[in-house]
């Protein structure tokens, strides 16, 4: 993948997981934690603008704005097999699937979340060798990651990172593409249901 591609991978994949008291002390410097991931310095001043409002915020804020945001919205959860499949049983499949990618490719899952956690996925797809397995992943993240920026308010200070990544990373889904994946969907019977729960 192009490198300045992959740095954006890696910045957004961090901005996108819950922000804990580690995290918002790396990144209480932001343009240092940029010019550490970021090569390219109009990529640098972009993110900064696009990243600052999540700093305007104290961390409680923030760790309240994130789980309002993500945590217990169908349509926002940051789970690519969720995303595609809806509240059904073939996710199981689905995840075991996925895991033995992530080990084909040399990699191992870290952290106790699913195996189809876009943040973790992002990260993978930012360092792993470009081939047609990981060009299909690539096409995955791109329908789940435009499904949520679709359903982001714009005032939302995490909008600006789905439309970095749908900017500069991620193709947007033909309609066809949409349509064919709405369909393998199976919906939940509630609109917001506490799915997938995250004990913090």
């Amino acid at each position: 993948m192009k490198e300045e591609l992959a740095e954006i991978l890696v910045v957004t994949s961090r901005f996108l997981d819950y922000p804990d008291q580690q995290f918002y002390q790396e990144c209480s410097s932001l343009d240092t934690y940029l010019n550490t991931f970021i090569t390219a310095e109009e990529m640098q001043k972009e993110m900064y603008q696009r990243l600052k409002p999540l700093f305007s915020l104290g961390l409680k804020d923030l760790q309240e704005l994130y789980v309002e945001t993500f945590d217990y919205k169908e349509k926002t959860g940051l789970y690519l097999t969720a995303q595609e499949l809806g509240d059904s049983r073939r996710r199981g499949d689905a995840l075991i699937r996925l895991q033995k990618l992530i080990a084909d490719l040399g990699f191992e899952k870290v952290g106790i979340e699913l195996t189809d956690y876009i943040p973790m996925l992002m990260e993978l797809l930012a360092v792993a060798p470009e081939n047609e397995e990981i060009r299909h992943l690539k096409r995955r993240l791109a329908y789940a990651i435009h499904r949520i920026f679709s359903q982001v308010s714009s005032s939302n200070p995490y909008f600006q990172i789905f439309d970095s990544l749908m900017t500069h990373v991620f193709e947007a889904p033909s309609s066809e593409e949409i349509a064919r994946l709405l369909n393998e969907r199976e919906e939940a019977d509630l609109d917001e249901l506490p799915y997938p729960m995250l004990y913090r």
